[in-house]
């Protein structure tokens, strides 16, 4: 996550799940620019965890909405009602801020796999 927090378009990241958040970098680390917008985009993310909770098992994997200026970006990690969230400007190039996401969740789903085969 951390590495997602060195690009400039990243306001924010974390990983999330519905009434929580479940790892988050310290927010000093945060865009101050998110921080105007943080209650209600906080109270919004709980309210697409309904979604991901409801569709997650049929293939949904991905997932945004817009607030603002402001995109949140939801890459949910499989088998899990876990999320890695990022909050990004609404005209950033996303298509970098993806990619480092998809890596990102791909590194977590191996941590996750490691504990599992190691109990």
């Amino acid at each position: 996550m951390d590495d997602l927090l060195k690009l400039d378009d990243v306001y924010a990241c974390m990983i999330a799940r519905r009434n929580m958040v479940s790892v988050m970098p310290d927010t000093s680390k945060f865009n101050q620019r998110i921080m105007e917008v943080w209650d209600i985009v906080s109270v919004a993310m709980k309210n697409v965890f309904s979604i991901i909770e409801e569709y997650s098992s049929v293939g949904l994997n991905v997932m945004e909405f817009r607030l603002k200026d402001h995109s949140v970006l939801f890459f949910v990690i499989p088998e899990t009602d876990n999320a890695l969230v990022a909050i990004i400007p609404s005209l950033a190039n996303k298509g970098l801020i993806e990619v480092e996401m998809e890596n990102a969740r791909r590194e977590i789903v191996e941590i996750l796999n490691t504990k599992r085969r190691h109990g």
